[in-house]
């Protein structure tokens, strides 16, 4: 498969009450298409952020905007653009991030989670220092069948202390 630059099509979700940040990489084009984060059917995000909070998956984008939002989570990327080949972030090159200092000025971000390893490298390279250390999450993506969905929830549970801190 060949790689095709794309950009980021949606904005973030956050507002002035949001405590933790949580980045992936850049939307996969299921997420692209449907304008929206984790929007793959396969992929386990959802599924592990609801379990966490204790609610039920909502039906539509508005609804986990709104969800995100009611708990104190703001969602974005770390790229605003890159070369990739279809949803393969290890196919990533001439990556450019987004601007989170949007969000670090708005919100009092107490803890900052990516979700997989190349979201966290990709934070690491263009935000180390910045006096937000992000905690690396498993990838909920369909291709990581690497750990069980019991183990990805207890990492996930870790966004739920800063929550109620």
């Amino acid at each position: 498969m060949s790689s095709e630059r794309v950009s980021h099509e949606f904005p973030p979700v956050f507002d002035e009450n949001s405590k933790v940040l949580i980045l992936g990489s850049i939307p996969s084009p299921k997420s692209r298409e449907q304008g929206f984060y984790y929007m793959h059917p396969q992929n386990r995000f959802w599924k592990m952020l609801c379990n966490v909070l204790g609610e039920d998956i909502p039906a539509d984008t508005d609804g986990r905007r709104k969800l995100c939002l009611s708990h104190g989570i703001a969602l974005w990327d770390v790229l605003e653009s890159c070369d990739i080949s279809g949803a393969s972030d290890s196919s990533i090159k001439n990556a450019v991030p987004n601007d989170l200092d949007r969000i670090f000025r708005t919100a009092d971000i107490r803890a900052v989670f990516t979700t997989g390893k190349t979201a966290h490298k990709l934070y690491q390279r263009f935000f180390e220092g910045n006096g937000h250390e992000a905690v690396c999450l498993p990838s909920t993506s369909p291709a990581n069948r690497t750990i069980t969905e019991e183990a990805m929830l207890t990492e996930y549970r870790r966004i739920g202390e800063y929550l109620n801190k």
